[in-house]
């Protein structure tokens, strides 16, 4: 379904997710910036999305690939200017995409202002009201405030050192040291994102994707973490208010502006309580993302996020990679295909054909189920996880923090490949002075977007035709769906009007039920016989079944 003209966009959307440091580098410096993304546009026009993300770029000493942000309303020079972002946004409204932009409220970097005002102003200094700083606990305070464990390992606490040199007061920050962790508590730390909000509104962004958005808020008592009850830094109730003020701030602005929520919860209802018509409204479905791949896992799945968002009508998310995860290339091709970040290790073998054929699977499967799409960037051309980056080229703090233990995610992070036999593979100009900020692989020569085009059996070649067809298709998009018989193993899915999909997950062919012409498959059918690992679209008339589109398993027609 075609959004060019729909207030309501983010409903039924394509979204291709950039991380600017990899995506294409314009001036020759090993990094991706502005200037490339503004290059590769009719890549992303061709492609046939709707939207595009940008990972930030914002003003960053990039401790942690810039989510430690020291000034919002600004561009870090080495992506390029507020100029360049601002043609950048006009550009890709000309060519009929929108711009979704990363907002970074919980933390910010250790370079900024406020923080570095707080650090020298000492006990007593307002800024330090505007983080959380703490005592420590013990006789001599050397002692951590709580025991509250990062994501990305370790503690959240550190103890600066008062103007004089002597040891003083803890400060909080769930992530990395160098990203302090704002007081969502104090007035000024609203007013200033609210501010930030209408400052990229005012230049036409048309959507904020709101990162860690459920840790704003903290059990202000900072009580150690319970593990039979709820966490004081996640999911804590007062976060939702923070969501209400700033659906007021967007509904003031023309043309259907969108807030993206990044939630990571466990628990249906409450990730629900995010996308109540006041709050966001959308947010990313991880439990997809992590989903085995199983037919009754994956259905199981559809269900309960279909099930979650009904209630407030909000639209469901379909992820299948990130900038955080592994390649689901990779994923698909263990003998484990779920994700976690705490099951992620070195070493774990991988059958990249096999995640391959799969992978071009799931690309039908999430692109034809009901609401909005997310494509990471590579995603297109079937890249693979890098799981061979030198240990002093990694840069990502999780592999740092772990101790080598988490790989990290600088593998799902390698500059993307464009043309070309060799690295950089287009991704820097021919007369670059610098390598890419991290190796490529000498095999990508096969996955270029150059090599993959008019080769109708390229990964590129199937994300334009599913994407051709799916803004082609009324069926497709946003609207229901309704669960069809098929043998253990396989999904099978109606959208009205007219809409078929099929994915078989089983070890043998099964065949493709009555239909009028086969839209689009993921690898080659024997005659009617759909393999195993393989999806195909279907126009199809509607069953006669009494299922509903939550997910009734209707009885044979």
């Amino acid at each position: 379904m075609s959004t060019a003209d729909d207030p309501r966009w983010w409903r039924s959307a394509v979204i291709y997710q950039i991380y600017p440091r990899s995506f294409a580098d314009g001036n020759g410096d090993g990094i991706g910036d502005i200037a490339g993304i503004r290059e590769r546009l009719a890549h992303l026009s061709d492609l046939g999305v709707d939207a595009l993300w940008l990972s930030p770029w914002y003003p960053s000493p990039m401790a942690d690939a810039g989510y430690d942000v020291a000034d919002h309303r600004d561009i870090d020079p080495v992506f390029g200017t507020l100029a360049e972002a601002e043609e950048l946004i006009a550009q890709a409204h000309r060519s009929g995409l929108r711009i979704i932009v990363d907002l970074v409220p919980n933390h910010c970097s250790d370079a900024h202002p406020w923080f570095q005002a707080a650090l020298a102003g000492g006990p007593g200094a307002p800024e330090r009201e505007l983080f959380w700083f703490r005592p420590g606990r013990g006789p001599d305070g050397a002692e951590k405030p709580t025991d509250w464990v990062s994501p990305f390992g370790g503690g959240t606490w550190t103890r600066t050192t008062d103007p004089d040199g002597t040891p003083g007061d803890w400060y909080l920050h769930l992530f990395a040291p160098q990203q302090p962790d704002f007081n969502w508590d104090h007035p000024r730390v609203r007013a200033e994102f609210e501010d930030i909000l209408r400052f990229w509104l005012d230049r036409g962004v048309d959507g904020i994707r709101i990162d860690s958005a459920a840790m704003l808020a903290k059990d202000p008592a900072l009580p150690d973490a319970n593990p039979d009850g709820p966490s004081p830094f996640v999911d804590v109730d007062a976060v939702h208010e923070i969501y209400r003020s700033w659906r007021r701030i967007v509904e003031q602005y023309p043309g259907g502006r969108a807030l993206i929520g990044e939630v990571w919860l466990p628990d249906h209802q409450r990730f629900a309580n995010y996308l109540r018509p006041d709050e966001l409204h959308a947010a990313f479905n991880f439990d997809f993302l992590g989903c085995a791949w199983e037919a009754s896992a994956l259905r199981a799945c559809v269900d309960a996020t279909l099930a979650a968002h009904a209630p407030v009508d909000a639209p469901a998310t379909w992820v299948l990679s990130n900038h955080d995860v592994t390649r689901h290339v990779t994923r698909y091709g263990r003998a484990d295909t779920t994700f976690s970040f705490a099951a992620k290790r070195e070493g774990v073998p991988s059958d990249l054909e096999l995640g391959t054929r799969r992978a071009r699977a799931a690309a039908l499967l999430s692109l034809s189920l009901p609401g909005a799409a997310y494509v990471y960037q590579g995603e297109e051309l079937g890249l693979w996880e890098v799981e061979d980056i030198a240990p002093e080229l990694r840069q990502d703090p999780m592999f740092v923090r772990s101790g080598g233990v988490d790989p990290g995610r600088d593998g799902c992070r390698v500059p993307l490949p464009w043309s070309g036999d060799a690295p950089p593979f287009g991704f820097s100009p021919d007369d670059a002075t610098a390598p890419p900020w991290l190796p490529q692989p000498a095999d990508w020569k096969d996955r270029t977007a150059r090599t993959q085009t008019g080769d109708d059996h390229s990964m590129l070649e199937l994300y334009r035709a599913a994407l051709a067809i799916r803004r082609s298709h009324p069926a497709l998009g946003d609207g229901a769906m309704t669960w069809l018989p098929a043998p253990d193993g396989v999904l099978a899915f109606h959208r009205p009007p007219g809409f078929t999909c099929l994915v078989n997950l089983s070890a043998r062919a099964v065949p493709l039920p009555p239909h009028a012409e086969r839209l689009l498959a993921s690898g080659p059918l024997d005659d009617e016989l759909l393999p195993p690992d393989t999806a195909v679209w279907l126009r199809t008339t509607e069953p006669t079944t009494d299922a509903t589109a939550t997910g009734a398993e209707p009885a044979p027609a």
